[in-house]
This record gives C-alpha cells, sequence and structure tokens, in this order.
C-alpha cells in the first residue's frame, strides 16, 4: 500500500504502538506537523502534546511528554519520553507531568511546556486550570 507507512512509537518503558498507519499528527517543537507517505525525510523534536495515529481500524491517540520523531521513507518513528495511550490519563497523570517540568533544569523552557501540557490535557477533556 503506497499510501500508507509503518509507525513505530516506543517509550523508555514499553512499545506502544506498531502499526501501518495513514497519517500520523505529531505535537512538533516547531509546530504540529502531519505526516503520510511521501513526506520529505525529516527529524523533529517532539513538545508534550497529543500525538495521533490513522489507521485502518481507527485513530489511536497518546499524550507525549517530550521526544523526537524520525520520519523516513516508508516510517514513522516516535522516540517519547514518556507516553501513554489516551485511555490511561487521567489528572493525577497530568499532574505528575507538570510536576516533574516544573522542577526542571534552569534555563528550561519550562513555562512554554507546560502549557503545551494542560492544553493537550483539555484537548481529551482533562482540565486542570481554575
Amino acid at each position: 500500500m503506497a499510501d500508507t507507512v509503518q509507525f513505530d512509537l516506543v517509550a523508555p518503558e514499553r512499545r506502544l504502538a506498531s502499526v501501518v498507519a495513514r497519517e500520523v499528527q505529531i505535537p512538533g517543537a516547531d509546530g504540529d506537523m502531519t505526516a503520510m507517505a511521501g513526506h520529505a525525510p525529516t527529524i523533529t523534536t517532539l513538545r508534550p502534546g497529543i500525538l495521533r495515529v490513522t489507521h485502518a481500524g481507527g485513530t489511536d491517540e497518546y499524550l507525549v511528554s517530550g521526544g523526537f520523531a524520525d520520519i523516513g521513507a516508508g516510517s514513522i518513528s516516535v522516540l517519547a519520553e514518556e507516553a501513554l495511550p489516551r485511555a490511561e490519563v487521567s489528572a493525577a497523570v497530568i499532574e505528575r507531568l507538570l510536576a516533574g517540568i516544573r522542577s526542571g533544569t534552569p534555563g528550561d523552557p519550562s513555562t512554554k511546556a507546560a502549557a503545551d501540557l494542560l492544553a493537550a490535557g483539555e484537548a481529551i477533556g482533562i482540565s486542570l486550570r481554575a
């Protein structure tokens, strides 16, 4: 199938996905992007956000905290710092990730990362804003 690519999502603790995908929506550090068959080879860093994978069985969503994506000829590989399927994301998970962002090393763009994480939570129906 020329209009599909092999997609793999891996986090340090487990492999979350390995499917033949039609498109992958990636929360890139420089902006969101959609990768499909024929996409120019690209490597991009990830920001906290929702990664969506559309395949023959539907669309799967994952919360990613960061990492990078490698888009190549016929494949898309995402290596996430942390990733969770949407069903495993809760307010407690987002609060834990926020605590990690806010305790980062000096000079980290933690304000932007925290805002991105809060926006990702809101995108899947979890709001922590007062």
